[in-house]
């Protein structure tokens, strides 16, 4: 049986590029509303189906609070380039399923020269 591909939903935190680019991939990716609050955010992408990419904490604090979430992807806006952001979800997006991502917190790290 197949795995279900990961539907992801960028945050206003991060930049639009990466909603562009994972596009041209073929990732299913929207963007979240601007000016919604983080709560908003969440219970929105879960009622999608989504997973959270966010460079905003407070989704971390919401899931230790034990908020149901099709998943979260965090990483420091400070670290992470529009590049890294794109080659991560492009892995999580080959190698996990979105039951996989359920209730669970994942960190993005760089990954160098990343081909799929």
């Amino acid at each position: 049986m197949a795995q279900a591909r990961i539907r992801f939903y960028i945050d206003e935190n991060l930049s639009p590029e990466i909603v562009t680019q994972l596009r041209m991939h073929g990732i299913d990716v929207i963007r979240g509303p601007l000016g919604a609050d983080d709560p908003a955010h969440l219970e929105r992408a879960t009622r999608m189906g989504r997973v959270v990419c966010t460079s905003d904490d407070d989704f971390i604090k919401l899931a230790a609070r034990g908020a149901d979430h099709a998943g979260i992807i965090w990483g420091e806006q400070t670290d992470h380039s529009v590049g890294d952001w794109v080659r991560y979800l492009r892995l999580v997006n080959e190698v996990q399923s979105s039951d996989e991502m359920i209730n669970t917190v994942n960190y993005v790290f760089y990954i160098e020269r990343f081909e799929v």
